[in-house]
């Protein structure tokens, strides 16, 4: 069998970055950035269970150059693996057992609710653009990829590719996708994607977090037991609102309206349940063992990828 970490062939190498749909900044996917995510994989804390060979350690045994543990011989196992040198020293034969590797399926979940298509710069295309650099890390350490979007009560998924030369796949299908009107609930899409995974992996959601559920939506993702992270997106008019006056705010999705007065007052308070729930958040994240990892839209991609998500543990 082919070295998975064998160099793609002409046709799986990624192509010019001039070919990069219109929604992905092409001075940010350029080829040396490409090159240096593939240096990354996405952390799993497991030893998993694939379904085909690549670069991570599994549950199973196999064949490979990493040794895992022994067990007596039977009848009709491969004499290749057997240990002479205990057998000269014990006169027992055993047979020598070797870590599997195989391939896990990386679950990338992008919130395209209303409120996303908000900020500036825009939190969605912020969230796919992280969504695509996470995609191929985890194409350039041979895993599987299965991108879903979050919208209504639903997670909308697109077929899952393997290989580098799939990522202008993934990056085509991130640039078709809009912010939905309407609500969306984070729980029941959560909720709906649980139910379709068969394969436990690392699990990414990326997401503003609007939801009076988002506190239940990574519980749900949690209970999965894939390795789950949050990647809280917010434009900087939600952290630090200019606002100054006598307004009426509308909610973008359910389109209610509330007046309020912005001054000094108003905005200390504001400022104060912002950290307060991004708090519980975390909370709650680390209660059920994922990483909650807050983003402004403003962080640069590389600095999200090489510094904060390496921080966190998320890639190494």
């Amino acid at each position: 069998m082919s070295d998975p970490r064998a160099e793609p062939t002409a046709a799986e190498a990624p192509a010019r970055h001039d070919l990069l749909p219109a929604a992905v900044d092409p001075t940010v996917f350029d080829e040396a950035f490409l090159r240096q995510l593939e240096r990354l994989m996405l952390v799993t804390r497991k030893a998993v269970r694939g379904g085909m060979k690549g670069v991570r350690r599994s549950a199973k045994r196999g064949v490979s150059v990493e040794f895992a543990d022994y067990r007596n011989y039977t009848i009709g196992d491969d004499l290749r693996t057997l240990d002479w040198n205990i057998y000269a020293r014990l006169e027992k034969l055993f047979v020598k057992l070797f870590i599997e590797e195989e391939d896990v399926t990386v679950h990338i979940l992008l919130d395209a609710s209303g409120s996303m298509g908000l900020g500036a710069p825009d939190k969605l295309l912020f969230g796919k653009r992280a969504a695509a650099a996470l995609a191929y890390v985890g194409l350039a350490s041979y895993d599987r990829i299965s991108i879903a979007v979050l919208q209504g009560r639903v997670a909308r998924r697109y077929p899952a590719v393997r290989g580098t030369g799939r990522i202008f796949q993934v990056l085509a299908d991130l640039s078709s996708v809009k912010a939905a009107p309407g609500p969306t609930d984070l729980a029941a899409c959560a909720r709906h994607y649980a139910a379709q995974l068969t394969q436990r992996g690392p699990l990414i959601l990326i997401s503003d977090l609007f939801d009076a559920n988002a506190e239940r939506a990574i519980s749900e993702l949690a209970g999965t037991r894939c390795e789950v992270a949050v990647l809280h997106t917010l434009s900087p008019d939600e952290l630090d609102p200019p606002l100054e006056g006598d307004l009426r705010l509308l909610d973008t999705e359910s389109g209610s309206g509330v007046d309020i007065t912005a001054d000094l007052a108003t905005m200390d308070a504001y400022r104060a349940r912002l950290t307060a729930w991004q708090a519980g958040l975390d909370a709650v994240a680390t209660k059920r063992r994922a990483a909650y990892v807050p983003v402004p839209t403003t962080l640069p991609l590389a600095d999200l990828v090489f510094a904060e998500l390496r921080r966190r543990r998320v890639v190494a």
